[in-house]
């Protein structure tokens, strides 16, 4: 069956919601802290708090197509098969059908909605052992829709359980993975080494004890499908880079490299890094929590992924706008129907991608240099040492020192410098690039004293007050420069306040005035500080500014200034504007790529 990726996403969904599913779109791929991860990895992390007992506004039957983002593979991307952006499809259930039903419509959607042959079909269940009985109920259902005993497996723990590791209290339950054979055409497969798994259903029926488990009240059903994989198997297809998702972008490589895809070797490796790469960069600069290349935490990994890309170009012999051609396909012609915010961020996107690679390409070349003046000096050293000592053991590894100063100096990501000395037969010291790092950062804490990080230093009133200047500054920032604008970070104590916002440029001179402006005419106003608690949903829909997703509680604390500013906050806050002085700019600074930073006091 030949399918294309919009048609796929549409099958799923039009399937679910003549189910009585309801379509809850995609959440944010920036991880909000609360499951300890940076990205969401799974189509059910989002929905975590839903499965574990909390009602979902849109009820018990729901179903999406969710982004995720993997970044332990980022090694083995350039084969077939691993990328750092996928998708991947899901339904739950949450207390309302079970075993009965998702075996029915799973095998009906494989069968009648993908047209997959029943009789070469399998299906694994758990096997059972001390403290779970085996799942002979999803084997009898499987059965009776027509699936041949001989194509159940009933396997391990291992294989056919989930549960969330070392907790108390959570559901848990066996699941049901679902086979096809890679090769349609062989004669008799042989399960498992002729077959792919196509995804699964877990049925949460236990709940975890100190002693074992215990069945569970409400029972629920998390169902997983790889978009990609799904795709790339429906048509017959063994390269994920073949599929449309990725075929445009890679046909636009090999235009202004002059090179073939289908040649393979280094160039093939090469497309695919920039095309998986450029993929993921769009996705999370155009992601509604968007973030952009830094040197710590989830930006630093978006920051090695362009720049891995861009090294990728450079050995194709190609120019770093290839990123651009690329991220174009994707947001016009791949993304954009699916992720419509893709293309109402599009220029912005662009700009950011080129500003990256702009910086990088300045830098890469002469870090290179350094790079093999490094392996000059260590095959030196090796030959010296050799010559005087024949019992001499080669040194092969980069020093720590070396690989910082090609970090700090150059901007190369230590798994770059890695990447570089192994394709050289070499290691890197990376205790040694952590000593020396952690050394670099010592020394900006001395530097930094008396600064603190992020929000309040004291509770006084002047740090009170220039908190709730904060809100103002973000509000007219919303208007004068961008409504995308979000706040990135915050320092305030009782002499100024110092935020952190995503924007392109410094502001003109007009900018800043208009934004003194619109702040101090509130000010002015004399307008109450008006705290109230709600649910999310309240807020969201009475307009507060805030990241609507699982780390808030059932309640929340906003924060009114009449229709000027209206921001979740946990306070404190002055009572009213009329408190705060005169509000004066008296600094902007670079922070980072597309990140600026406006300083601000309060006059009396």
């Amino acid at each position: 069956m030949k399918i294309t990726s919009k048609q796929l996403r549409q099958k799923w969904l039009k399937f679910y919601e003549g189910k009585g599913h309801v379509n809850i779109g995609a959440v944010s791929l920036i991880g909000d802290g609360s499951t300890g991860v940076m990205f969401n990895v799974a189509g059910m992390q989002p929905l975590m708090p839903y499965l574990l007992g909390k009602k979902h506004p849109d009820g018990t039957r729901l179903c999406n197509v969710q982004g995720c983002v993997r970044t332990v593979d980022i090694d083995a991307v350039g084969d077939a098969s691993h990328f750092t952006f996928f998708e991947m499809m899901g339904n739950w259930s949450l207390g309302d059908y079970f075993k009965k039903e998702k075996t029915a419509w799973t095998f009906e959607l494989l069968t009648k909605v993908f047209g997959l042959d029943k009789d070469k079909l399998c299906s694994t269940v758990f096997e059972g052992n001390d403290a779970a009985p085996r799942d002979s109920e999803t084997a009898e259902l499987l059965k009776g829709l027509g699936i041949s005993p001989e194509h159940i497996f009933f396997l391990p723990k291992c294989d056919n359980w989930w549960e969330l590791e070392g907790t108390v209290g959570t559901p848990c339950g066996p699941d049901n993975e679902w086979f096809y054979p890679l090769d349609v055409n062989k004669k008799n497969p042989v399960f498992p080494d002729d077959y792919v798994e196509i995804g699964n259903d877990v049925y949460m029926q236990y709940k975890k004890t100190e002693s074992g488990y215990a069945p569970l009240e409400n029972k629920n059903v998390d169902t997983g499908f790889g978009f990609d994989r799904m795709l790339l198997f429906l048509n017959g297809l063994s390269d994920g880079y073949k599929t449309d998702l990725f075929l445009s972008v890679i046909n636009k490589l090999e235009s202004v490299s002059g090179k073939k895809y289908d040649d393979g070797g280094e160039d093939r490796k090469a497309m695919r890094i920039i095309a998986d790469h450029t993929r993921t960069a769009v996705m999370l600069i155009g992601d509604r929590q968007g973030i952009l290349p830094s040197n710590t935490g989830a930006g630093y990994i978006l920051r090695r992924l362009m720049r891995r890309a861009i090294r990728y170009c450079r050995q194709l012999e190609i120019s770093s706008d290839a990123m651009l051609g690329a991220a174009k396909i994707f947001i016009e012609n791949v993304y954009g129907e699916a992720y419509p915010l893709l293309v109402e961020k599009e220029e912005y996107i662009l700009s950011e991608i080129k500003k990256e690679a702009d910086k990088f390409e300045a830098t890469l070349a002469q870090g290179i240099k350094e790079f093999e003046k490094c392996v000059v000096s260590l095959e030196r050293k090796n030959e010296f040492m050799s010559k005087s000592n024949p019992s001499y053991v080669k040194e092969t590894e980069i020093g720590g020192k070396q690989a910082f100063r090609l970090y700090d100096t150059y901007g190369f990501p230590l798994e770059l410098t890695e990447e570089l000395a192994a394709e050289r037969g070499l290691t890197v010291d990376k205790k040694g690039f952590d000593e020396a790092f952690e050394e670099h950062r010592e020394k900006s804490r001395v530097l930094a004293a008396g600064q603190f990080r992020g929000g309040l230093e004291s509770h006084s009133e002047a740090a009170t007050n220039y908190h709730t200047a904060t809100h103002l500054l973000n509000a007219a920032l919303k208007i004068v420069c961008s409504p995308d604008i979000q706040q990135k970070g915050s320092n305030i104590n009782e002499e100024r306040l110092r935020f952190d916002f995503n924007f392109a440029r410094k502001l003109t001179p007009e900018e800043v005035a208009e934004v003194e402006r619109l702040v101090n005419e509130q000010i002015k106003l004399n307008v109450p500080v008006v705290m109230k608690e709600m649910s999310l949903e309240e807020a969201k829909n009475g307009g507060f500014v805030g990241v609507f997703d699982s780390k808030y509680g059932e309640k929340v604390k906003t924060y009114s200034i009449g229709e000027f500013s209206k921001e979740i906050c946990g306070g404190p806050h002055a009572a009213s504007t009329g408190l705060l002085g005169t509000f004066k700019i008296s600094k902007q600074e670079n922070v980072s790529a597309g990140i600026k930073r406006i300083k601000a006091i309060l006059l009396k």
